[in-house]
């Protein structure tokens, strides 16, 4: 139960195109008629690049509905922004939110960006340039094959073919001496501690977002995600920052270099965006804490899911 002597921050986290920034609207018209302003922060990894408006599927003002949004479209594309770098961001938002008397409404679906807030960061040293570099150009097989002999734990948990992390757990063994998770048991920085958090966890059924997410990839290259891309491609941005790697640019991309045709564009664009799906709800079912209310439906009424919120404000 949120404690209501703490500053509140409402949580709607839900995979792609599982309607979730609709339901953030509809919370903050909700607060706006008893009294109290609502501010929607964004915590989605690709909405927050300027570059990405229409892949990302970032809110347009009729989107919006004349309620104020914060980080969305923050960071240019030529900008990685990590996990522990939007947690600064948000944090700044949810504090300046708690002292208009607004409420925070974090919506997004990516899991790393929310625990960074919630439960801190891990603080893991700077990785030795030389260590990461000689570290990202092994093979992910011999990558894979040396986390098992220097920390076998980590090397356990993660799939053989998981490049990216891989070379992360990989790294920061060999750098710092200590596994990643020697670091991760002593995370700093988080809120979750300093707020009464109203979550709510959007698990609607896997047929019905996977129809939406095919419906809403082609009405993206109808809709100026070729034009997109065109323009990141012309700016000759490094291949490995997340916004050229985010789902839809590289495909799109092959369409463009004329590797791809537009049908085989519009499948393979949707197929990632459905795959991303699934490891969101496998993210999202076993990751959160278990108290956290999971809504299994299509149908959200906000009046229900954050009745507590919404009581406790009427009663303050």
């Amino acid at each position: 139960m949120p404690d209501g002597r703490l500053p509140p921050v409402a949580l709607i986290a839900g995979p792609t195109a599982s309607g979730k920034s609709d339901l953030a609207v509809r919370l903050a018209s909700a607060l706006a008629a008893r009294g109290r302003r609502g501010v929607v922060i964004n915590a989605d990894s690709a909405q927050v690049y300027a570059d990405l408006a229409v892949l990302s599927a970032r809110p347009g003002q009729a989107g919006m509905g004349g309620i104020e949004h914060r980080l969305y479209g923050a960071w240019d594309g030529a900008t990685a922004c990590s996990a522990a770098d939007w947690a600064q961001a948000a944090r700044r938002e949810i504090a300046t939110a708690h002292a208009a008397g607004a409420v925070p409404i974090l919506v997004g679906g990516t899991g790393l960006y929310l625990r960074t807030l919630i439960d801190g960061i891990a603080p893991i040293p700077p990785i030795n340039p030389a260590v990461r570099e000689a570290v990202r150009a092994l093979p992910v097989a011999a990558a894979h094959a040396a986390l098992a002999a220097e920390d076998p734990e980590r090397a356990a948990a993660l799939h053989p073919s998981d490049t990216t992390r891989v070379a992360r757990a990989l790294e920061v063994v060999r750098s710092t001496g200590h596994p990643l998770a020697h670091w991760q048991a002593r995370r700093e920085g988080g809120i979750g501690g300093a707020i009464a958090l109203h979550p709510a966890i959007l698990l609607p059924d896997r047929q019905w977002l996977y129809d939406r997410c095919d419906a809403r990839f082609a009405a993206m290259l109808a809709g100026g995600a070729i034009e997109e891309v065109q323009a990141l491609l012309a700016r000759s941005l490094a291949q490995d920052l997340p916004v050229m790697r985010a789902i839809g640019v590289p495909e799109v991309a092959a369409f463009l270099r004329g590797q791809a045709s537009l049908l085989a564009t519009q499948d393979h664009g949707a197929r990632a965006t459905r795959n991303y799906v699934k490891r969101q709800l496998t993210w999202l079912r076993h990751q959160c804490p278990p108290e956290w209310p999971r809504i299994e439906s299509e149908h959200f009424d906000e009046e229900t899911m954050f009745e507590t919120l919404l009581l406790g404000l009427r009663l303050t």
